[in-house]
């Protein structure tokens, strides 16, 4: 996957929260950002689906339906 430089203004608290989980993850700071913007995305659960061919159907529905009901927006 293609990666590309960005610059974030982000409050300190923030930062602090990323740089201690990454610390503590053994993991970059982007890395951290990265990940975050995924499971808020979605973006996580779509790639768990795209390769989950080996899950059973249940299973497979089941996370159809989470991946739907985290990436429509709240009433």
């Amino acid at each position: 996957m293609r990666k590309v430089r960005t610059t974030l203004t982000i409050d300190d608290e923030v930062l602090r929260a990323v740089k201690v989980r990454a610390a503590r993850t053994g993991k970059g700071d982007s890395e951290v950002i990265e990940e975050a913007l995924r499971r808020e995305l979605g973006l996580d659960l779509l790639e768990r689906l795209w390769q989950g061919d080996e899950l059973p159907e249940d299973q497979a529905i089941a996370q159809a339906v989470e991946a739907q009901h985290e990436t429509r927006p709240s009433r």
